[in-house]
């Protein structure tokens, strides 16, 4: 009989969300006229803007006559949407990023879990902690986990860096050999962001060291303070040690629509089993050809006309609104007397748990009690105990009335 790949067998439980999904379906049958406020997955409510379906209505026009119908496309990404990042998301910060440094996806969760098949098998993974389930999981899916301590709820070959309020949500620079870092800022699950000059630190430690960071920058459009970077290429030396992820799900609600994109530039090496150089953007360009068909014409043609000067207004009224819940959730919780850190440049609430519960106690009480559902701070990894997150996607009037719910727990 054909052997299976064991790696799968280190993998803890279920996926966060789906044990999330698993107990919320188990109340819910239990409790079908209960009226449940979903503030856990990071899914959004507002949809797609005017000048978004506007152009989706247009493709989808010409993919019914003859003379404008589009077939394959190019699996790196139409031109007409890489020009429109490039000048919209880097020319217009004063970023130069080439458009053959662009490579348009179905999702930043697809391409930073796949990223890692460019690494060596033995390559030394970081994380900070907590931390996106998919960083962790993939790579425990390739083999360079080793051995899950029940004890310290790590994997043994993995560096995990504790992101906490004990050190303001700043990650120290990792002791010991590492040769991969992701980082998220804004960050998911904590809703806290990282500076120019700490981002800096991280950079001149890459360089330095010889390492990569795989930036994850899925939630750069919530950013309002002026001295946090919205791309790690605002740093000077990036280029030489990083790759970076945007999406267009949670800034312009293309969760369902599905459409991303990564920056590898060309300056980025690694080395081979020999010590040769090798570049990674062309690395890149042969995993994402040969294993990705492409986004859809229609859908990147929504895209693109997010840059437009229709769209860029369209967005920036969703964002405020998505923000403004993020507000409503931090004063409600602040009056309850419950702390809370993030929701300013971000569309996730990272509070701590009331009454030293832990969190999936939390979770289960609030699903019971208030009907409300949130994610345990413990699905994102051991320094995520004792916290729990909520987000921002609902509607206003749902994020009050589960503030009220909260305010009422006893």
């Amino acid at each position: 009989m054909f052997k299976v790949n064991q790696n799968f067998a280190r993998l803890q439980g279920s996926y966060l969300f789906s044990e999330i999904a698993h107990r919320v379906a188990e109340y819910t049958k239990a409790n079908p006229d209960r009226e449940l406020i979903r503030l856990g997955i990071g899914d959004v409510t507002r949809p797609l803007s005017p000048a978004v379906l506007q152009a989706i209505d247009a493709a989808t026009q010409e993919m019914a006559d003859a003379k404008t119908f589009m077939g394959y496309g190019p699996e790196q990404g139409y031109e007409f949407l890489r020009a429109a990042i490039r000048q919209g998301d880097y020319a217009a910060r004063g970023v130069e990023i080439g458009l053959d440094e662009i490579f348009v996806s179905d999702g930043s969760k697809c391409d930073t879990g796949n990223f890692q098949e460019l690494l060596s098998p033995d390559a030394r993974v970081g994380v900070t902690d907590p931390v996106y389930p998919v960083y962790v999981d993939t790579n425990v899916m390739a083999g360079r986990s080793g051995e899950f301590d029940t004890s310290a709820a790590k994997f043994s070959s993995i560096t995990y860096i504790p992101t906490t309020a004990d050190n303001n949500f700043v990650p120290a620079l990792p002791q010991g050999k590492v040769d991969v870092m992701y980082l998220c800022s804004p960050n998911n699950p904590t809703g806290t962001a990282l500076t120019k000059a700490q981002l800096k630190v991280w950079v001149d430690w890459a360089n330095e060291t010889g390492a990569l960071i795989l930036f994850d920058g899925a939630y750069e459009r919530f950013i309002t303070d002026k001295d946090v970077p919205h791309s790690i290429y605002e740093i000077e030396g990036a280029k030489t040690c990083a790759v970076e992820f945007r999406s267009f799900s949670k800034t312009a609600g293309f969760t369902g629509t599905r459409c991303a994109y990564t920056v590898v530039p060309k300056e980025l090496f690694g080395e081979d089993e020999n010590g040769d150089k090798v570049n990674l953007n062309a690395m890149w360009l042969r995993r994402h050809t040969t294993k990705f068909n492409g986004v859809s014409y229609i859908v990147q043609r929504g895209a693109a006309a997010i840059y437009t000067a229709d769209g860029k207004k369209q967005v920036e009224d969703t964002i405020r609104g998505y923000l403004a819940n993020a507000a409503i959730i931090k004063s409600g919780l602040a009056e309850i007397g419950i702390t809370s850190y993030g929701g300013v440049n971000s569309p996730y609430v990272w509070l701590k748990t009331p009454d030293g519960l832990t969190s999936w106690e939390f979770f289960d009480k609030l699903l019971r009690e208030a009907n409300v559902v949130g994610t345990p701070g413990s699905g994102f990894g051991s320094a995520g105990e004792g916290y729990f997150r909520l987000t921002a996607f609902n509607t206003k009037e749902n994020t009050e009335k589960a503030i009220e719910r909260l305010a009422n727990l006893k």
